[in-house]
């Protein structure tokens, strides 16, 4: 859409970065967003908030001088409203349009390409391990990863290659925050070490970060168990089998097999503290377990997942965190911001994770949402089967992660 050439507003128009629409959501602002992209996009993928209200009007009706009256009607004219569109072009075009109308207007700078660009990195509270835990959330699609950082070492675990750099800097910069002894501090002078990038499994809804990071130094960790799958790049990287354990400072990084997912899923836990999980158990839903060998595994898969959380998921402490690799809108953040959760607490509020196998794998065969976007394509770059730039990997994963089960059926009466 944005590809098209629109003509200049002959008024001036304001535009508003990603990052300023983000702080004003969580500030609790009630938001007006005119959508301007097509219906189908509109449907797939869109800002979403409990503050936000959100109007489709495709950018095409606003081409013609005289913009239909019963288009108008639908546009809020006792407000502010942001315009947004795919890249930035359009709503721009189309906030002009309804400036000279009289319309309280700006645009999203950069449009959903510019909100899939924003990362923020939230401290784990109730985390009491060594150093300090992070979560990282991709707002726009869900995508959670973690850093975990004790003096003058850390870990990125589900690390994006959109955001390759953002580790690098962030492992020096968040470093500072360490409850480190002052000695410690003074002799890492913030000269942190990112010494690992972990993996859980071969993504099917974003590029993996982590060749990249392994070309910048970092030991790349994947599951062995994942390179069965026909990773091509393993001779570069630490296999990781489990119970294997990895030492940032002084917190361990546990490998955790829980296959299901996909074959290769694996958890690990950050110092007995918080099961990174990837796409095994989120704080909303279990995985779907259809990417990998597709409807004819799914019932094998969604069996072998049940095992995995009934035996290596559900035995830890009740007090333990989980943190998955995404959120979906149906998730509700912890106090701190987090999307994590003790394990007592999700047993309680998801019925599926107190069902017998048969139950389990009907009910999470029963309603399985689309696959996410480009899923096999996405899967071939993670395995190094084919060659992806940057900017290709970045269009790519826009959109929905959908790597979960449907929420609405998995969750407790």
């Amino acid at each position: 859409m944005d590809d098209m050439d629109f003509p200049t507003p002959d008024v001036e128009i304001e535009s508003v970065t990603p990052d300023e629409l983000k702080g004003r959501i969580d500030a609790g602002e009630n938001i007006t967003l005119l959508d301007a992209r097509m219906e189908s996009e509109y449907e797939e993928w869109k800002i979403d908030d409990e503050t936000v209200e959100s109007v489709n009007v495709p950018y095409f009706h606003f081409l013609d001088e005289d913009i239909d009256d019963d288009i108008l009607a639908e546009i809020p004219d006792d407000r502010e409203v942001t315009v947004l569109c795919a890249k930035g072009g359009a709503s721009e075009f189309v906030a002009g349009a309804l400036k000279e109308r009289g319309y309280d207007v700006n645009h999203l700078e950069d449009g959903m390409n510019g909100w899939a660009r924003i990362y923020e990195a939230i401290e784990v509270e109730r985390y009491d391990g060594a150093g300090t835990l992070y979560q990282y959330q991709r707002p726009s699609s869900g995508c959670l990863g973690y850093l975990v950082v004790d003096g003058d070492e850390a870990a990125v675990i589900d690390p994006l290659r959109a955001f390759t750099d953002r580790y690098l800097e962030d492992a020096a910069e968040l470093s500072s925050a360490s409850p480190a002894s002052q000695a410690q501090q003074d002799a890492a002078e913030l000269d942190v070490d990112l010494k690992y990038a972990i993996d859980t499994h071969i993504h099917a809804d974003h590029i993996s970060g982590l060749r990249n990071l392994a070309e910048e130094g970092v030991e790349g960790v994947i599951p062995a168990a994942a390179v069965d799958r026909g990773v091509t790049y393993a001779d570069g990287l630490t296999l990781a089998e489990d119970g294997d354990e990895f030492q940032v400072g002084d917190a361990t990084i546990e490998t955790v097999s829980t296959p299901g997912h996909t074959s290769g899923m694996t958890s690990y836990l950050i110092d007995g503290e918080l099961l990174a999980t990837g796409d095994g158990l989120f704080v909303e839903s279990v995985a779907r377990p259809d990417l990998e060998e597709g409807d004819e595994g799914a019932e094998d898969a969604a069996k072998q997942l049940y095992e995995s959380l009934q035996e290596r998921v559900l035995s830890l402490p009740d007090e333990t965190l989980v943190g998955g690799a995404h959120f979906s809108d149906s998730a509700a953040p912890a106090e701190d911001g987090t999307y994590t959760a003790p394990i007592g607490q999700l047993e309680e509020e998801m019925a599926a994770l107190t069902m017998d196998e048969a139950e389990f794998v009907e009910l999470i065969l029963s309603d399985m949402p689309p696959r996410p976007a480009n899923y096999e394509e996405i899967i071939a770059t993670n395995l190094g089967q084919q060659e992806t730039g940057d900017e290709e990997a970045f269009e790519l994963e826009l959109g929905p992660n959908n790597c979960a089960a449907s929420q609405e059926s998995l969750a407790g009466d």
